[in-house]
């Protein structure tokens, strides 16, 4: 496994985005196709594949840090960063991939999933 690292720009409030990075209706406008939460164990649902998660840390309005439940894989974490300079935000996004998996692959999914987010959030 490969640890990566992406950085979005986003011209959101910091509270908006972490609504949708920390909750259940928040994920399933742009991250998965439903996400659910059962007793702290998130379900993302993908084209009828599911994946379990649970949330391993946070801090409001600053990061989401999720641990997928199956044991082959890692952790994904969300990282909300302000910039003083300007009124962006940035979103951090620590993610996983396969050793057989591309760099590139991996950024375009990324970069799909942040253009449903941006929509969402009206950026």
């Amino acid at each position: 496994m490969k640890k990566i690292e992406l950085e979005y720009i986003l011209k959101t409030s910091k509270k908006l985005l972490y609504s949708r990075i920390s909750t259940a209706s928040g994920l399933s406008e742009w991250f998965a196709d439903n996400v659910t939460i059962n007793d702290k164990k998130f379900t993302f649902l993908w084209d009828g594949y599911e994946e379990f998660a649970k949330i391993s840390s946070k801090k409001k309005e600053e990061y989401v840090k999720f641990v997928w439940l199956d044991e082959d894989k890692e952790y994904f974490k969300f990282n909300i960063q302000a910039h003083n300079h300007s009124k962006d935000i940035s979103l951090i996004i620590t993610d996983f991939i396969e050793d057989d998996e591309s760099l590139e692959d991996a950024e375009n999914l990324w970069e799909k999933q942040i253009s449903v987010l941006k929509r969402q959030l009206g950026c």
